[in-house]
C-alpha cells in the first residue's frame, strides 16, 4: 500500500533523432525535469556516449536504441524492442527528420523518398503504435517536430516543406480526435535553428540562413517541452515567426511562394 507521500514513479520519454540538434536538446530538457529517456538514432556508439553523459548529469535512466527510420520496418521493430524491454512510454517525441535543398527536377529521388519515409511515414507509424497504450492508460503526450516550413510551399526545398505541412496537419487533426482522451498532441514549429540541419540539407548558404536570426536549440526545446506539457496543439517558439505567419495568411499564395523561393536562394 502506497501513501500520499510516496514519490510518483518516473515517466519515460522516447525521442527519435535524439543524438543531435533539437532532439538532443529535448533529451536534456526532459532529463533535467527528471524523466527517464529512450533515445533513438542511427549510430549506437554516439547514442551510448550521450546516454552515459545524461545519466551521470541528471541521475535518470537512459536507454539507447539504434534504428534507421528510413527503413519502413524500423518503427515496428523499435516498438517491439521497447515493449520487450518492459518500458512504458509516457511521452513520444517524433523529432527525427531531414531536408534536401535544390530544384526538384535535379534533386536525388532516393534521398527524397527516404525523407518522406522518415519525416512522414515513420512519424505516422510510431504515433499509431505508441498511441494505443497511451489511450488505454488515458494519459500521455505526443510532440511532433514540424517547422515554420509547414505553413507555406517551399520552392527549392519542395519535398521537405511538404513533409512538414503533413506533420502539422496530421498533428492538429489527431489532437482534435483525442480531445478529452487524456492524451495530447503538439506540433512544434521552430524556425531556423542552430543545428546540423542546414549543412545536411545543403542550404547553409541560402538567404534564409544568411539573413535570419538563428534560434538556439536549447531555447526551442524548452519552449516545446512546456507547450507539450500544457497540451498546446501548435507551438511556434519565436514571436517574429508567429507574427510573420499571421501576415502570410493575408497575402496572396503566389506571392508567399515567391518570397519563400527568394529566401531559399543562395546568397
Amino acid at each position: 500500500m502506497t501513501s500520499s507521500n510516496d514519490p510518483k514513479p518516473a515517466t519515460t520519454a522516447l525521442i527519435t533523432g535524439g543524438s543531435m540538434g533539437i532532439g538532443l536538446a529535448l533529451a536534456r530538457e526532459f532529463a533535467a525535469r527528471g524523466h527517464n529517456l529512450i533515445l533513438v538514432a542511427r549510430h549506437q556508439e554516439k547514442l551510448d556516449a550521450i546516454a552515459g553523459a545524461l545519466e551521470g548529469r541528471f541521475s535518470v535512466s537512459v536507454a539507447a536504441i539504434s534504428a534507421d527510420l528510413a527503413d519502413a520496418e524500423s518503427p515496428q521493430r523499435l516498438f517491439d524492442t521497447v515493449r520487450g524491454d518492459g518500458h512504458q512510454v509516457d511521452f513520444l517525441v517524433n523529432n527525427a527528420g531531414f531536408g534536401l535543398g535544390g530544384e526538384f527536377s535535379e534533386t536525388d529521388l532516393a534521398r527524397e523518398l527516404d525523407m518522406i519515409q522518415v519525416n512522414v511515414a515513420a512519424l505516422t507509424h510510431l504515433t499509431k503504435l505508441f498511441l494505443a497504450p497511451m489511450l488505454h492508460r488515458r494519459s500521455g503526450a505526443i510532440l511532433n517536430v514540424a517547422s515554420t516550413a509547414a505553413f507555406q510551399p517551399g520552392p527549392l526545398m519542395s519535398v521537405y516543406y511538404a513533409s512538414k505541412a503533413y506533420v502539422l496537419s496530421f498533428s492538429e487533426a489527431i489532437a482534435e480526435e483525442l480531445r478529452d482522451s487524456g492524451v495530447t498532441v503538439t506540433a512544434l514549429c521552430p524556425g531556423t535553428t542552430a543545428t546540423q540541419f542546414a549543412e545536411t540539407a545543403g542550404v547553409s548558404n541560402s538567404g534564409l540562413y544568411a539573413k535570419t536570426r538563428i534560434a538556439r536549440a536549447d531555447d526551442v526545446a524548452r519552449y516545446g517541452y512546456a507547450a507539450m506539457m500544457r497540451g498546446e496543439r501548435v507551438a511556434i517558439p519565436a514571436l517574429r515567426d508567429r507574427i510573420m505567419l499571421q501576415a502570410e495568411r493575408l497575402a496572396p499564395r503566389a506571392l508567399v511562394t515567391r518570397m519563400v523561393r527568394y529566401a531559399q536562394e543562395n546568397r
